[in-house]
């Protein structure tokens, strides 16, 4: 498998079928990847973290101290604080299942916020008990901004086609024009990482 090409599914199968085979052959299947991933005990204490997480965290996640998640801060989608506690991985540990579609903002020491979709998973036991979880968090900023700036160029065509002022008309296609030129780049920005 492709690690740059692989989906947040597939990145958690390689982690679960290294895990089968032992914690060094699941750390070494993880470091590699390119997307943020780590793990945790069944308690939820951080027991591994690769390298793309240091960089998606902004800082430097202590094993056994870290507890739920390797980011400093959380804020839930609507921009609220969300205590590790009661994060995705939180969640998935708790409640033994794996936890999807959900989207949080990860808060870095330097103030700056970066957007996710966490994929935490439990790993478990040949008796099925939880040993413990592994998460991928995937950075959606440049795609969610992206979406807002195509959502505002149609904005402009619509109101271009409602007004009569030929100025105001080309205003707006050409604000339109400069909406869908960012989203472009934001997503081209995004494809390249």
């Amino acid at each position: 498998m492709n690690p740059a090409a692989a989906t947040p599914e597939e990145m958690v199968g390689l982690a679960i079928s290294a895990a089968r085979r032992g914690e060094g052959a699941l750390h070494a299947a993880l470091e590699t990847q390119p997307a943020p991933i780590y793990t945790t005990d069944a308690d939820g204490w951080v027991t591994f973290y690769n390298r793309a997480c240091i960089d998606f965290a902004g800082r430097t996640p202590v094993v056994g101290e870290d507890r739920w998640c390797v980011t400093w801060r959380l804020h839930g989608e609507d921009g609220r604080p969300l205590p590790h506690e009661r994060c995705p991985m939180a969640v998935a540990i708790l409640e033994k299942r794996a936890v999807r579609g959900a989207v949080a903002f990860a808060e870095r020491p330097d103030g700056t916020r970066v957007m996710f979709t966490p994929y935490p998973t439990p790993l478990l036991d040949e008796a099925g008990e939880m040993a413990g979880a592994v998460n991928i968090l995937i950075d959606v900023t440049d795609h969610r901004q992206a979406a807002a700036l195509k959502a505002q160029a149609a904005r402009c065509r619509r109101l271009a086609q409602s007004v009569t002022d030929q100025q105001a008309v080309d205003t707006l296609l050409l604000m339109a024009s400069e909406y869908d030129e960012k989203a472009g780049a934001l997503k081209g920005m995004a494809a390249a990482r």
